[in-house]
């Protein structure tokens, strides 16, 4: 079977990239507005893309009414934000925080969820992930043919302080069976991380 995008009507689109592109890291991304207010809420199209200075990217989304949604408004006015990595216990606080919640709503107080002061940046991190990335935005691209519900604004952005719990880090690396992350997958399916195994890269045949 052969699928071209453009004979895939409305979100179809959307909704195969997903169910093929699994299982994606969740970034938890906390923001903050000119005035004050925390925004709270999860994005899967977020990825680990740069080591020197460490760079992630996170894709933001629109309403349905084509305005950017909180994280995108605050990210872009203020150039700073936190992701929080997702584990399994905290599944149901996440689910709670991606609801299309009306601007302003504190997702933190909805999803009882406790903020933690971030050391470089305004925004907070959410106190109860185990690792939390500061993060200035460097680039800003964006992705769509239109300004509407369609498109995409992927935030670039510098990783400017880790913070990682202590029982989960051991000579500068985190425990992946002790972080226990969880994964999106299509439509309202997750995944949990399932068998570690390892594998050593076969040696370099290129001159050094």
């Amino acid at each position: 079977m052969i699928i071209e995008p453009s004979d895939l009507p409305g979100r179809q689109a959307y909704r195969l990239l997903v169910d093929c592109v699994v299982p994606r890291p969740i970034a938890w991304v906390t923001t903050m507005d000119e005035q004050g207010r925390v925004n709270l809420a999860p994005f899967s199209f977020f990825q680990a893309v740069g080591a020197d200075p460490p760079s992630i990217i996170v894709s933001i989304g629109r309403h349905r009414d084509g305005e950017f949604k909180d994280t995108g408004v605050n990210a872009l006015a203020t150039g700073e934000l936190v992701v929080n990595v997702v584990t399994d216990e905290l599944a149901e606080a996440m689910n709670t925080t991606a609801g299309e919640h009306a601007f302003g709503v504190d997702e933190m107080k909805l999803a009882g969820l406790t903020t933690s002061p971030s050391r470089v940046v305004a925004p907070p991190r959410v106190a109860e992930s185990p690792v939390s990335l500061e993060c200035r935005v460097s680039q800003r691209v964006p992705i769509g043919r239109d300004g509407g519900e369609n498109q995409y604004l992927v935030l670039v952005c510098e990783v400017v302080a880790f913070h990682v719990r202590d029982d989960i880090y051991d000579d500068g690396r985190i425990d992946p069976r002790l972080l226990h992350p969880l994964g999106r997958l299509g439509g309202n399916a997750y995944s949990h991380p399932g068998e570690i195994f390892e594998m050593e890269r076969p040696p370099s045949s290129r001159p050094h």
